[in-house]
Order: C-alpha cells, then structure tokens, then sequence
C-alpha cells in the first residue's frame, strides 16, 4: 500500500507543478486577494458571493504577533509557506494519502484588525468541504494561540 501512496503522491506533485496558469498565480490582485473561479472548491473572504464567502480571521492586539501566530499555524498543520511578505502569505497543503494541493493564501488587513483568507483547491470541480474546515481549524488555532478560547 506505501508503494501505491508514494506512486500516487508522485504523480499529483508532478502535475500539480503545472497549475497555476501563468494568470492566475497566486498573489494579491489590486490589493486584494484574487477572487474564486466560481467552482465550489474555491473560499474567499474578500467575496461578496455568498456561495464562496468566509469570513476573515479576526485578530486582538499587535497585527505582527497574529501574523508570526499564523505562520506558527500553518507549520502546525504541516502547511508549507511558499511566498511571504509584510501583508502577504501564500502557503500550501498536501492532502495526505492522494497528495493534492491546495493553496492558502492570506492578506494582513491591519487596519481592520483581520485577515483575509482565500483557500483553493488546484483540481478538481469540490472539495467535500475540506477548504472551509481548514480555514476554520486555521481560525480555530488562531484564537486559541491568542487566548480568544481555551485550547
């Protein structure tokens, strides 16, 4: 069964390499975070279709302690941080057993005390739910870190 799980983690890290196209890498688009594809495999918080809203994760106290705290997380969960900036993170997850990834991307918005927060499957049509329950383990760690709830 290890030599199936290698083959198939193999070959969906081979072809994950070819997506994103080349006009839709990840990254901030006039600020912001690009908006989904308008599959359901697709979450944005900075949407206004409903279908593909979340809402941001909401942060107390210094806007740099969140983003080290989200950093913190994200290697928690086995996330891998592939472009940082000051306001900006793009991260990916590799689904166990079938090796898919997804992209996580997250943009400071200091200002208004949050974070926005896109997650995205690169194939596939759905996802079974499985973006919006990372991005709400991710808010879920998150206050947990900040003392927002108990652990």
């Amino acid at each position: 069964m290890d030599v199936i799980n290698d083959a198939l983690h193999g070959f969906t890290r081979a072809i994950s390499g070819l997506w994103p196209s080349p006009d839709e890498k990840p990254g901030l688009l006039n600020g912001k975070l690009r908006p989904c594809p308008g599959t359901p495999n697709c979450l944005c918080s900075e949407t206004s279709n409903e279908a593909e809203r979340v809402p941001p994760l909401a942060f107390q106290g210094d806007p740099l302690s969140a983003w080290k705290a989200l950093e913190e997380v994200i290697a928690e969960m086995g996330g891998t941080v592939e472009s940082r900036e000051d306001d900006y993170i793009w991260s990916t997850f590799m689904m166990p057993l079938v090796g898919f990834v997804d992209d996580v991307e997250f943009r400071l918005d200091a200002s208004h005390r949050v974070i926005q927060v896109r997650s995205a499957s690169r194939l596939g049509y759905s996802d079974l739910g499985v973006n919006k329950a990372r991005v709400e383990d991710i808010r879920r760690r998150l206050d947990e870190k900040s003392g927002k709830v108990a652990p």
